[in-house]
């Protein structure tokens, strides 16, 4: 059966972020270096899809996009249509965890998807996120603290990084690492500066 894919385009500080739902919820967001990414993530996961203009279909999430980049918000409240392995979920799950301006690295996701030992599957699962920013996983870490991969690409990486007041100077650094063979401690919620209420 052919799914149809609706579409929109929104304006954003990193450039056009395209948006794509299903009639059960915001599937995917692509946008920078990430919109090759999507056209591939769109044929793999929706083989026979059409794909139309979403006229309105994207209002509430442009909305709420809109005042993230503007600072008003810093939780989405998106109704999602999540395809993924029971694995990539547990891990977007667990990225969704982690709070605006503050940074976890692959380890500690992993340890919270129940996979201790998993964190270079982690890495995997999290490249394969289909809806960054709301499932931020710009937020995810190298253990030492490094800017790691990203789907959008690493300067926007660093720019939402920067934007959530994680990056002062913009560089790594500013990240509070963990050292190297240190054991990992679910500090989620203890990295980065404290978000205002």
């Amino acid at each position: 059966m052919t799914e149809t894919l609706l579409r929109s385009t929104v304006e954003s500080p990193l450039g056009p972020i395209d948006l794509l739902s299903t009639s059960r919820g915001l599937a995917a967001i692509g946008f920078g270096e990430g919109l090759g990414w999507l056209e591939r993530w769109v044929r793999r996961t929706f083989p026979d899809a059409r794909i139309v203009e979403g006229e309105g279909a994207h209002d509430e999430a442009a909305r709420q996009i809109a005042e993230y980049f503007d600072g008003r918000r810093r939780v989405f409240d998106l109704v999602l249509d999540l395809r993924g392995s029971p694995f990539q979920k547990a891990v977007w799950t667990n990225v969704e965890r982690v709070p605006f301006g503050r940074t976890a690295s692959y380890a500690e996701i992993a340890l919270l998807a129940g996979r201790p030992r998993a964190f270079r599957a982690v890495g995997a699962a999290n490249g394969a996120n289909p809806i960054p920013l709301v499932i931020p996983c710009h937020r995810i870490v190298g253990a030492n603290g490094s800017l790691t991969g990203y789907g959008g690409g690493l300067s926007s990486k660093r720019w939402l990084l920067a934007h959530e007041g994680v990056l002062k100077d913009g560089s790594a650094q500013s990240l509070r690492p963990v050292e190297p063979g240190q054991p990992v401690q679910l500090d989620l919620f203890a990295r980065g500066p404290a978000p205002a209420p």
